[in-house]
């Protein structure tokens, strides 16, 4: 089994949601955070002045799958959610020892 996490803006979140129902794999853990990669964050001009914003809002969605569908879940994650810009986000894969299902007990891909 494998954990995906995909750090995306936040205004794909809906798009991303609906896109994994369509192929079947509607579960997923959402968080609100905020961060910055390479950029560094954004700098505004307002009133003739400029100020920086470090961290931007971001969301993180995670996604626990079967290693055969890795690719195909990954390939939704990148097809919604790139737009070519900086900020687009980015993609984490993990190996997952085990998994178990509280109400009826099941274990590993079983309780996915």
């Amino acid at each position: 089994m494998k954990k995906i996490e995909a750090i995306i803006r936040r205004e794909k979140l809906e798009a991303l949601r609906l896109q994994l129902g369509e192929i079947g794999y509607p579960g997923m853990m959402v968080t609100e955070i905020e961060g910055h990669g390479k950029q560094g964050g954004i700098t505004h001009q307002w009133r003739g002045g400029q100020y920086k914003t470090t961290f931007l809002p971001k969301t993180k969605v995670e996604i626990v799958v079967a290693d055969d569908e890795v690719k195909k879940i990954t390939a939704a994650i990148v097809e919604v959610c790139k737009s070519g810009a900086v900020g687009d986000g980015k993609i984490f894969i993990y190996t997952v020892n085990d998994a178990i299902r509280i109400r009826t007990d099941e274990k590993g891909e079983a309780a996915l």
